[in-house]
């Protein structure tokens, strides 16, 4: 069984403090690669997956993030104004609920940037959500391949799709991409106010219902003013 996400939850609301100074006077998803804002690379992505409907959440500098996509019409964009409070990554998407409906949905991080490979991978992330086995797929980079990451990773991953999550001092394999699907009925019980999404993987992963789904091409960390070049030097190499 797959699904056919029609929304989407972007989360935009990131201060971006590692990019400094382009952060200073510019929201980071609003940072250009290859001439493109990061937020433009996620949303005509999921245009191409065929998503009519992206919830944008903003905080810092919102107004240039309100502006910047007030004309877009794939998807068409809902602005969810956290302007005023502090929600953390998994309070945006309660706030968002009532705009995300009650089917699967995709989740993208509006600094997520990465190379497809044969296929789409939010094709391929849509084609593999069993909603009747899975509250939260997550598409997982490998370490060694991915470009701008030198941490430990997230999640070991069995043959079958089921993550592991990394003990302390352990290395594994992946690292969290950016994108997902979730369902709904993951944030039944979510607490109120301020909270990490990590809470509610790893209630998931206790359950047996987080799994994961390896990145078909290269994922790009871009999380400095230097990896900026990397990534643009990373997409170069694949046209050429």
């Amino acid at each position: 069984m797959s699904v056919t996400p029609k929304k989407a939850m972007v989360l935009a609301a990131g201060l971006g403090l590692r990019m400094r100074p382009l952060t200073d006077h510019m929201p980071k998803p609003l940072v250009r690669v290859m001439g493109q804002p990061l937020l433009d690379h996620v949303l005509d992505k999921l245009a191409s997956a065929g998503v009519s409907e992206a919830v944008v959440n903003v905080h810092y500098l919102p107004d240039q993030i309100i502006e910047h996509t007030a004309s877009r019409t794939r998807p068409r964009i809902t602005i969810s104004d956290e302007r005023d409070q502090v929600l953390g990554t998994g309070g945006a998407v309660v706030k968002a609920l009532p705009l995300l409906g009650t089917e699967p949905f995709f989740h993208l991080n509006a600094d997520t940037m990465w190379i497809d490979g044969v296929r789409p991978n939010l094709t391929r992330l849509a084609e593999t959500f069993n909603p009747a086995r899975m509250d939260i797929l997550l598409l997982m980079a490998p370490t060694t391949s991915s470009i701008g990451y030198a941490g430990r990773g997230d999640y070991s991953m069995l043959p079958d799709g089921a993550l592991r999550k990394r003990r302390e001092h352990q290395v594994v394999p992946f690292v969290y991409a950016g994108a997902a699907i979730m369902s709904p009925s993951l944030f039944t019980d979510a607490p109120a106010g301020e909270f990490s999404l990590t809470k509610l993987f790893d209630q998931a992963n206790e359950q047996e219902r987080l799994f994961g789904l390896r990145l078909d091409g290269v994922w790009m960390h871009v999380g400095t003013p230097e990896a900026v070049q990397a990534a643009e030097e990373a997409y170069l190499e694949s046209v050429a």
